[in-house]
């Protein structure tokens, strides 16, 4: 069985009530549910959260709410993999035989079916325990600059301050959309970034909304796609 597990606490702090804030018209959260329900691959689409009104939008959007997650696993630092693991482990509980398990953050209004697809191919063929999405950093890591109490900058790294940046390693970010996974892996809280591997998307479909001032780029930004 494959199942989406959406991590939906209540507590946002930079933008209260993220999870529920109406994103171009509808709950953010809601982004998240359809485009998992639109994908098709999913058996059950699970949102583990501590709070009764995301569990009742949820429940209105398409996905199942069945467990309240515990307290000491929805405050500002417990982790992603400790909530799926507590999420694997009550779905189990329900008589759920669970295989793969995607995480899905709730914030994520460019995340595509054609992505989550991928990655799911990519786990099935592969021997990593994670697959997710990445992007390339847009400039060179290694040609990082610092800048100095005086106001003068400095390479991070200067042993590469001559190299062209064609001939330096490529990097990359975590896209922070989605994270297919192995249910034992889960279980075992096994590093992502360890043990997982990438699947790149383009830069210009990932956005990472923090704050209020990300919240209105991202809506420019769907208005525009829309609008293409």
């Amino acid at each position: 069985m494959k199942i989406a597990i959406i991590p939906a606490r209540g507590g946002s702090k930079r933008i209260p009530r993220k999870n529920i804030k109406l994103f171009y018209g509808k709950p953010m959260i809601a982004w998240a549910i359809e485009t998992a329900k639109a994908s098709g691959l999913f058996e059950h689409i699970v949102v583990s959260t501590d709070d009764a009104e995301i569990s009742a939008l949820a429940k209105n959007w398409g996905a199942e709410a069945p467990f309240v997650r515990p307290a000491e696993l929805a405050d500002d630092y417990t982790p992603t993999v400790p909530v799926v693991a507590h999420a694997i482990s009550a779905c189990q509980a329900l008589g759920w035989q669970v295989d793969q398990v995607c995480c899905i953050y709730p914030a994520v209004p460019f995340m595509q079916c054609a992505d989550l697809a991928a990655a799911l191919h990519k786990l099935e063929a592969g021997n990593a325990d994670y697959v997710f999405p990445i992007a390339a950093y847009p400039s060179a890591i290694q040609r990082a600059l610092r800048q100095l109490p005086n106001g003068l900058m400095e390479p991070f790294y200067s042993q590469y301050a001559s190299t062209r940046t064609q001939d330096l390693e490529p990097a990359y970010y975590d896209a922070g959309q989605f994270y297919w996974g192995r249910a034992q892996a889960w279980l075992a809280e096994k590093n992502i970034h360890q043990h997982g591997a990438g699947l790149e998307i383009p830069s210009w479909r990932v956005v990472d909304i923090d704050n209020t001032e990300d919240w209105q780029r991202a809506e420019l930004m769907l208005a525009a796609f829309n609008s293409a």
